[in-house]
């Protein structure tokens, strides 16, 4: 690895960091102005000031902003999230016992819609200008177009209410073969995977159009090589770079629209534990949640930026 790809690597990184502290910063801020005293909420209306100004006390939130956003801050760096204000129990462990579903959930979604955004936009960049580049460029704009909760509204009135195939709700229970994992994640699933693939699909399709339409992919096709081998063997290398950032864009959307998901499909994930977390004002919950997502976001958008600069021949040679 030479200086430049070195000194590349260094700001990206540097970057990220300095991101992400300001997303914390932000992410503080913000659920502090959220409506609504804690206190008052654990207590009841029918607590008196004096219970809610001991209970404020003995969470802390009698503290200036500042000393709890310094004392916050270096919690989330040591690893420690804090504890839930509503039951107690350790933020780390609630958040624990909820994202491994998540994560399937993502996971699931990411095996469907990369691969088939990847088909779709490379095979539409191939044969760009024809009927199949058209109804692929059609369709990829009326899904992008689509909210999810519509796409999730949509698809269990079809599949739930009036086909009767899959569950309304994706609860996750005993699942005893394929076809019950199959029926509790079709829908949930289904949903991300309709825009995913439609933004995914057009961006891949831009990058591998910009490569096709260089110098040596022309004196490619004067030597006599094959459109497959055209392909695969000179612009998906050189497209690498924008395609993973394709991926990655897709993919951190992916962390915002399972929040609507996980909600209108009641799945137990990280998202529906912060959406309670913000209806019962448990801050260190929410904030946990939320600096999950923004790392999630930032790390995948750094990846990119660092597939995209290692595959960089210009780079490389240098």
């Amino acid at each position: 690895m030479n200086a430049t790809i070195g000194r590349l690597l260094l700001t990206r990184l540097v970057a990220a960091i300095l991101t992400l502290w300001f997303v914390a910063t932000v992410v503080f801020v913000i659920t502090n102005l959220l409506p609504g005293d804690v206190a008052q909420e654990l207590l009841g209306q029918s607590a008196t000031p004096e219970a809610v100004a001991g209970l404020r006390k003995a969470l802390g939130l009698d503290l200036p902003p500042w000393q709890r956003y310094l004392e916050w801050l270096w919690n989330m760096v040591r690893g420690d999230a804090g504890r839930s204000l509503v039951n107690g129990s350790p933020v780390a462990a609630l958040i624990g016992s909820r994202l491994g579903n998540s994560l399937i959930l993502a996971g699931i979604t990411a095996l469907v819609a990369v691969p088939l955004a990847l088909v779709l936009g490379i095979t539409a960049a191939v044969y760009r200008g024809s009927v199949y580049d058209r109804i692929v460029g059609a369709g990829t704009v009326l899904a992008v177009s689509v909210p999810e909760f519509l796409v999730a509204s949509a698809a269990v009135l079809v599949f739930a209410v009036q086909l009767r195939w899959v569950p309304a709700l994706s609860q996750l229970g005993r699942l005893d073969g394929v076809l019950d994992v199959i029926r509790t994640f079709a829908l949930p699933v289904l949903t991300l995977t309709f825009v995913i693939v439609a933004q995914m699909a057009r961006m891949t399709r831009a990058a591998l159009v910009d490569v096709l339409s260089s110098s040596y992919i022309e004196m490619a096709r004067l030597k006599g090589a094959g459109q497959a081998r055209i392909v695969v063997w000179h612009a998906l290398p050189n497209a690498i770079g924008p395609i993973a950032n394709a991926i990655a864009f897709s993919l951190s959307f992916l962390l915002g629209g399972v929040i609507i998901v996980e909600t209108i499909f009641n799945y137990p994930g990280i998202a529906k534990l912060m959406v309670d977390g913000v209806s019962t004002r448990d801050l260190p919950l929410v904030q946990a949640c939320a600096m999950l997502f923004c790392g999630a976001y930032l790390l995948l958008v750094t990846m990119a930026d660092i597939a995209a600069i290692l595959a960089n021949p210009r780079l490389r040679h240098r």
